[in-house]
């Protein structure tokens, strides 16, 4: 029975859509070397090779040597070098990954600014459309009293009851309170 995927969880190593090519595969392979090569770590397993490279061609008996001390150690050299020849390539091609990226990202970058400024022009367009209306209308800001008087008027409206209620609340406001 095949288990549909969930759209809810982000997709893991072991689903089978979007696989990765192996052109994928090798460059995350290259940036994984680039990132080994340049570590603290790296660096000190690398001398201490090297060191005991040397110290065991230097110091153990003749018959248990394997590179001669007396030819400036050859294989050492030759093992270094085919290192650093396989190196530089691997990390060549994960920084062009790694300018690939950038350069996408660089580009969504410059198309959010856009949007950003195409949206704020638009905004302040709008606010001055708004602005220029209020001036032409030349209409009095609502305030809190006209607010409350058209809002007791309306419930007037809705009951007839309340009426009387709403007269004698008016009466209280222009005397200031004194009438009950």
């Amino acid at each position: 029975m095949a288990r549909s995927p969930r759209l809810d969880a982000p997709l893991g190593r072991g689903t089978t859509r979007a696989r990765p090519t192996s052109r994928d595969r090798f460059g995350r392979f290259t940036e994984w070397v680039a990132r080994a090569m340049g570590t603290p770590a790296f660096l000190l397993m690398l001398t201490l090779f090297c060191v005991a490279w040397i110290l065991w061609n230097t110091l153990t008996p003749d018959h248990l040597r394997f590179d001669d001390a007396a030819l400036g150690f050859t294989a050492l050299t030759l093992m270094l070098s085919l290192q650093a020849s396989y190196a530089a390539p691997l990390i060549l091609l994960a920084q062009n990954r790694q300018d690939d990226r950038d350069r996408v990202q660089i580009e969504q970058d410059r198309q959010r600014a856009e949007r950003n400024l195409a949206d704020t022009e638009y905004l302040a367009r709008e606010i001055v459309a708004l602005r220029m209306a209020l001036e032409e209308r030349n209409t009095q800001l609502v305030t809190r009293d006209v607010l409350r008087n058209e809002l007791k008027a309306l419930l007037a409206e809705l009951d007839p009851a309340d009426e009387k209620h709403g007269e004698k609340l008016g009466a209280e406001k222009h005397t200031g309170g004194a009438a009950s």
